[in-house]
């Protein structure tokens, strides 16, 4: 499925679904986007440590914050594809950025990660049926699809490798 199967554009996700191309499958698209951050292995180990202003994040919180995020989101599909009928809740991102070891670990190791867990998203996504990616829920007051969290996933992790090649590159 692709962005044009949504039957809604969710408010706030819009920003990052906008960034995934328009004939992208939402596996094929998880799979091409895994390795983008590997390709940049050496300018992020070159600037990990590098904060374009006072308080914004290094590489390595940015690295984590995707994660974090990938995390989240995936719980998200999951929780709505199962027919969760509570309201699923926000995050403070900054809260969460404030609260991790990034700064203690290694490029190597935070692109790793990313890698696994991305790979795991794959085989969630994939698991899905067009109807379970289709299905509607709340998440932080805004309705949102399974289908939109993934790509969600897809254009978030463009959107901060964009913001590293343009502000710490």
């Amino acid at each position: 499925m692709t962005k044009s199967d949504l039957k809604f554009m969710p408010e706030f996700y819009d920003r990052y679904i906008n960034l995934v191309p328009e004939n992208m499958a939402l596996v094929e698209g998880l799979k091409a986007s895994r390795s983008d951050y590997h390709e940049i292995k050496n300018l992020l180990e070159k600037h990990q440590d590098f904060r374009y202003e006072k308080d914004k994040w290094s590489p390595k919180d940015i690295l984590q914050h995707v994660i974090d995020n990938e995390r989240i989101q995936a719980y998200r599909a999951l929780a709505i594809s199962r027919c969760e009928e509570n309201t699923l809740y926000g995050y403070d991102q900054n809260a969460y950025a404030e609260h991790t070891n990034a700064s203690q670990r290694s490029i190597p190791d935070l692109l790793e990660e990313f890698r696994t867990v991305r790979d795991a998203n794959i085989y969630l996504f994939k698991s899905f049926t067009n109807s379970m990616l289709l299905k509607e829920g709340v998440c932080s007051n805004i309705k949102v699809t399974p289908l939109a969290l993934g790509l969600v996933n897809i254009g978030h992790a463009i959107h901060h490798l964009k913001v590293l090649c343009e502000r710490y590159f």
